[in-house]
């Protein structure tokens, strides 16, 4: 009998939701094929078999969550017996006679997943192997310090140092009684209402844990739209951003009369090409951000509270405008590719995005964020820097605009780009240099093809 796991698809992921199964229990299930579709932080997947055989219990019904790693189905052969507790996510207990099915334990370094970790991002569907004794179930009853031994995801951990909890007095919700992020939070929100004039303020993304909003309907003019779990992570983590990040804001006028000329050329030999592609400004905009970064590595960071980490890769997220919301897949490794390949892999990601056909892997690993809110006609505009990068670029319209030249007025075609920074990591002097390298960039874009 083999498990099938809640895939990691996403940095930030620590839950998904089954929105629904695509396999009946008793039906066949070869490899490869799509087994259910699971809504994240991010969005809507659908996680294929990595093995054949027979679905023979739902561990996880439609409509409800479970943390990454914990079981979710069993798939096995038709005549296989099941493991004596199947009750639910992460419970999966043994057969007399055999090696028990479901997570093992885990130390306190390892993320939420409690057996062996498939590739970020991969769906996973292991054999399990542990002891003869059935593990503990996935609510445990005793805390940390009674069970002798902490186990804590690394990302409660710090949260649990930054509001000064003592997590090894609270009993984990998550697999094996692991304390995860939602009892950080609980304890927070309890200490808050015990001690209302405490100095720290309720972090926010504890305000978006409740599954249904709150809204005022005595009037009756009220829509009430329940939050999604893309609109309730969009908002915790932006809020985060602007409460934890210093944002500064740097603006710089470009000239795009090259740039426009570059494209046309390129859009003219592309139709041509074996694969025809159409080369849009955002797509040069993002090349030359990449090369920008090259030339300005202390803008491609992070600020990790004691320390800035420097990547060494350049991965740029392109922000793609949802009617459920924002989100931002990643160009990897956009300073090494040509213009005709990035922008086929920009238009990838966006049909992608828009048909929810978007890979995990697709959604991870952005060290830097471009925002394009020209085709809506907008001059200019600030945006949230999405984290944990250190910035990120908002890009305005292209404008006919009269600028003096030699003394004449003359109409020029002008964007505007602001650079949204956090000042823990990157200062105005650095943040100012990278603008100006990008501007020479788009000016004289011939250096974009180079």
């Amino acid at each position: 009998m083999k498990t099938v796991e809640m895939p990691k698809m996403g940095d930030t992921m620590e839950e998904g939701k089954i929105l629904r199964w695509l396999k009946k229990e008793g039906e066949p299930v070869k490899r490869g094929e799509p087994l259910a579709e699971v809504e994240t932080d991010k969005v809507n997947i659908e996680i294929e078999a990595f093995t054949s055989g027979v679905l023979r219990k739902i561990l996880v019904p439609e409509g409800s969550s479970a943390p990454i790693g914990s079981s979710i189905a069993l798939v096995g052969s038709a005549d296989e017996p099941l493991p004596e507790s199947v009750d639910g996510p992460g419970q999966v207990g043994s057969v007399a006679g055999t090696k028990p099915v479901g997570n093992k334990g885990v130390d306190e370094k390892s993320d939420l997943r409690p057996s062996v970790s498939p590739t970020a991002g991969s769906p996973s569907i292991s054999t399990a192997t542990s002891a003869t004794a059935a593990p503990p179930s996935l609510h445990s009853t005793q805390t940390a310090a009674e069970r002798g031994r902490i186990f804590i995801s690394p990302v409660a951990r710090r949260l649990a140092e930054e509001y000064h909890i003592d997590y090894a007095q609270l009993r984990g919700t998550g697999p094996n009684g692991r304390i995860i992020k939602l009892d950080i939070e609980a304890a927070i929100t309890t200490q808050q209402q015990t001690a209302p004039t405490a100095p720290e303020a309720l972090p926010i993304s504890a305000a978006y844990t409740e599954p249904e909003p709150v809204a005022t309907t005595e009037a009756g003019d009220v829509l009430e739209i329940p939050l999604t779990t893309m609109r309730r992570t969009i908002a915790r983590r932006l809020t985060q951003s602007m409460q934890t990040a210093p944002h500064f804001y740097v603006t710089s006028v470009i000239d795009t009369g090259k740039l426009a000329q570059l494209r046309q050329q390129i859009n003219a030999y592309a139709a041509n090409a074996p694969t025809p592609v159409k080369v849009s400004f955002n797509d040069l905009i993002v090349k030359a951000v990449a090369q920008a970064l090259l030339r300005m590595p202390e803008v491609n960071v992070s600020f990790a509270e004691d320390r800035i980490l420097q990547k060494k890769q350049v991965h740029v997220g392109v922000a793609v405008a949802l009617e459920q919301g924002l989100i931002v897949p990643v160009v990897h490794h956009a300073d090494k590719l040509g213009i005709l390949d990035l922008a086929r892999e920009t238009q990838r990601l966006a049909e992608a995005a828009r048909t929810g056909k978007l890979r995990p892997e697709d959604l991870s690993g952005g060290t830097f964020t471009v925002s394009n809110l020209g085709m809506f006609d907008v001059d200019s505009f600030t945006a949230v820097i999405n984290p944990p990068e250190s910035a990120i670029l908002a890009v305005g319209s292209i404008t006919p605009t009269p600028v003096v030249e030699d003394g004449q007025v003359v109409v020029r075609d002008r964007m505007k780009v602001t650079l949204s920074s956090d000042h823990r990591a990157i200062d105005g002097a650095i943040a100012a240099r990278f603008l100006q390298q990008l501007k020479r960039l788009l000016e004289e874009p011939f250096g974009l093809l180079l």
